[in-house]
């Protein structure tokens, strides 16, 4: 690093020392690092998800696995429902992947590169796995940092072409000691000072060395394209209750909420409406609409209430009833929870 990247990190890292977020998979700066195994599951949550939702997850399953080992002999089934609300459900299938083959091996590896290869963990992942529990050296890039980077530099380039120009500057910035409470003081600064709108100059480290500060503009940093409309999906959910139990189906392993439990429906996804086609024969009556987003498109899902009593065709098919006493147990994803709520308020 130069004089002036030399004099951006130091600065960083001062702040760091006495405005750091106190987080429980964090250890306080300069301290020792955290456990590999709560920074990989800390980073696996915290992807696409407030660290404001993330914490209580992550007490939650520190506190039943405590650690890789537990987390790998565990049911999936079980890991799964824990992860139920959390979102992007192919996050916890990979979590599964990798913890069995961390417990294989022993422990977690230490290197970037080595951590690469674990299955379901990406380059993010193990750039802050690597940089904060084991102190190497390494790009850490997650959307605060890319956010701060791109108004320290001024960076004209629109996203995501500009991702390359970002990651290249964080290189030079990146300092050889202490890597991984500068990684995580990027983080910091961009949730609580580089914010989207309104950035907080006056009272950031970096002010001096901002480039779109002295601009006059920074947040116009990083520049977006302008977003595409979502489509809007449709579809159809059955809730087919009998002697104060539901029937739930187990989804396809693969594609949209993967193995997860939840009310058998009419075939919906991201690519097309649903089928309209429902699971039995007979008395069906309307119980709503429930309204949810996906990362891609929009769904639009009516609610049906199975209200007649022949529900023979059931035993043709895989799934189980389940106790409404226990619904919360289930690990309903948040579309199916959001669907069992208005059935049971229909109910009543």
């Amino acid at each position: 690093m130069d004089a002036s990247e030399d004099e951006i990190a130091s600065s960083l890292l001062g702040w760091y020392g006495n405005h750091a977020r106190v987080l429980p998979w964090r250890s306080p700066p300069g301290q020792e690092p955290p456990e590999p195994y709560r920074v990989w599951l800390s980073e696996v949550m915290l992807q696409q998800t407030t660290v404001a939702a993330v914490i209580p997850y992550f007490e939650r399953f520190t506190a039943r696995w405590p650690d890789v080992e537990a987390l790998a002999a565990a049911p999936e089934e079980e890991i799964m429902a824990a992860w139920a609300g959390l979102g992007y459900y192919a996050r916890a299938r990979n979590m599964v992947a990798c913890a069995k083959a961390v417990a294989e091996l022993g422990e977690f590896p230490r290197t970037e590169e080595e951590l690469r290869e674990l299955p379901g963990l990406g380059a993010y992942t193990a750039a802050a796995v690597a940089a904060i529990a084991f102190g190497r050296r390494a790009v850490v890039v997650d959307a605060n940092v890319e956010r701060v980077v791109a108004r320290l530099f001024a960076i004209d380039e629109p996203l995501p072409g500009a991702r390359k120009a970002i990651r290249a500057r964080t290189e030079e910035i990146t300092p050889r000691q202490r890597a991984g409470d500068f990684a995580q003081a990027m983080m910091d600064l961009g949730a609580t000072i580089c914010t989207p709108r309104e950035p907080h100059c006056l009272i950031c480290p970096l002010s001096m060395q901002c480039v779109a500060r002295l601009a006059g503009d920074p947040a116009r940093y990083p520049v977006k394209l302008p977003k595409k409309a979502r489509p809007e999906r449709r579809g159809r959910a059955f809730w087919i209750e009998r002697d104060g139990a539901v029937w739930l189906v187990r989804r396809a392993g693969e594609g949209m909420l993967g193995g997860m439990r939840a009310l058998p429906d009419d075939g919906w996804s991201a690519r097309a409406d649903g089928s309209g086609g429902s699971p039995l024969e007979g008395q069906w009556e309307t119980g709503g609409v429930v309204q949810h987003g996906f990362t891609h498109f929009g769904l639009r899902m009516e609610l049906a209430l199975y209200r007649g009593r022949d529900w023979a065709a059931l035993g043709r098919s895989a799934g189980e009833w389940w106790p409404l006493g226990r619904l919360d147990e289930a690990g309903l994803p948040t579309l199916f929870a959001k669907a069992a709520r208005l059935a049971l308020a229909t109910r009543d």
